[in-house]
C-alpha cells in the first residue's frame, strides 16, 4: 500500500483515514475478516473501492481495534524493563530470571487479555484491588493475521501489578491479567511497513491536571526483530481470527510511584496518534 491506513473501530463500522480523507466501510468488512484474510491490504483496498466519505470519528464512539482477537504480549524486550523486573524480584529471588530470557534466544511471551478485558480509547482501565504498586507500560502493538503475518500495528497499554510479579514469579498471569488490564487504540495502522527504529513511543500520566511522569524511548531499542517475535508467537500455536502481539515497554516509572484512581495515562506514536485512558 503506498500509504498506511488507519483503521478506526465505531458502532457504525470501520472508519478508514487515508491522507486525512475518511471512508465508512463496508458492514462486511469487519477487523476479523481483516485479519483471516491471506491478504489484508488487498481486501481493504476492495472495500475502500466500495466506501462512503464521512466524518472523522468522534473520540467519544471509538471501540478498542479488535474482535475475536487474543491480546499476547513480549517481556523484556527493552534493556531498561530487564533492569526494573530484575530490581523488582530481587528479594523473591527471581531476578536472574529476567536476565537469562533477555539474553536466550527464546522470547518470553504470555497471555495478556481476551477482547472482553480491553478497554477502549477514551475509557478506563483497571488497578487490583489487591496490589499496591501499579503502572502502565506503553507498548508497540503487532497486528497480525492468522497465518502469522504482521500487516499493520496500534498502541497498547500493558497494565501491570509490579509488586504481585516481583513477589513471584509464577505470579504473572495474576500481575498481568484481569478485567480492563490492557487498552488498544486508538487506531489499527494497516502497512506493509514498521515503526522505523528511531520512531518514538512516549507516555505522560497526568494526575490533577499535572504531569506527574513521563518519559519516551524509540522501536529501535527493542533488542529483538519482530518479526521474530510473531514467529515465535505463532510456534505450535493457532489462532483462527489472528492476534495483537505487545511487544514490550521500555519506559518504565521509578519504583517510588504508583497509579491513583482518576490518574490520566497517554501514550504516543505517530502515526498510530495518542492512546489516552483513566484509572478506575
Amino acid at each position: 500500500m503506498p500509504t498506511p491506513i488507519r483503521l478506526y473501530s465505531t458502532p457504525a463500522g470501520l472508519i478508514a483515514d487515508e491522507n486525512d480523507a475518511f471512508r465508512l466501510l463496508p458492514t462486511a468488512l469487519t477487523l476479523d475478516a481483516l485479519f483471516m484474510s491471506a491478504d489484508p491490504q488487498a481486501l481493504l483496498r476492495a472495500g475502500l473501492a466500495a466506501a462512503s466519505p464521512c466524518l472523522a470519528p468522534a473520540p467519544a464512539t471509538l471501540l478498542a481495534p479488535l474482535r475475536s482477537q487474543e491480546v499476547w504480549a513480549a517481556g523484556v524486550t527493552y534493556y531498561r524493563s530487564r533492569t526494573a523486573r530484575m530490581a523488582e524480584s530481587k528479594e523473591s529471588g527471581g531476578g536472574t530470571f529476567y536476565d537469562k530470557v533477555y539474553e536466550a534466544d527464546r522470547p518470553e511471551l504470555f497471555f495478556k487479555a481476551t477482547p472482553h478485558r480491553v478497554a477502549a480509547p477514551g475509557t478506563g482501565v483497571r488497578i487490583r484491588g489487591d496490589s499496591k504498586w501499579n503502572v502502565p507500560e506503553p507498548e508497540l502493538t503487532l497486528a497480525i493475521t492468522s497465518a502469522g503475518a504482521i500487516f499493520g500495528y496500534t498502541l497498547g497499554n500493558d497494565m501491570s501489578s509490579r509488586d504481585i510479579e516481583g513477589e513471584n514469579p509464577l505470579y504473572l498471569p495474576q500481575a498481568k491479567v484481569y478485567d480492563r488490564s490492557a487498552a488498544l487504540g486508538p487506531c489499527l495502522v494497516v502497512t506493509n511497513t514498521l515503526p522505523a527504529p528511531d520512531a518514538v513511543i512516549s507516555i505522560e500520566i497526568r494526575r490533577a491536571g499535572t504531569v506527574v511522569f513521563a518519559g519516551e524511548t524509540t522501536i529501535g531499542q527493542i533488542k529483538r526483530p519482530l518479526p521474530s517475535l510473531a514467529a515465535w508467537l505463532f510456534r505450535d500455536n493457532a489462532f483462527p481470527c489472528g492476534a495483537y502481539l505487545m511487544t514490550g515497554t521500555g519506559v518504565v516509572p521509578p519504583d517510588s510511584f504508583t497509579l491513583q484512581p482518576c490518574d490520566e495515562v497517554r501514550i504516543s506514536l505517530a502515526p498510530v496518534g495518542t492512546l489516552s485512558n483513566f484509572i478506575l
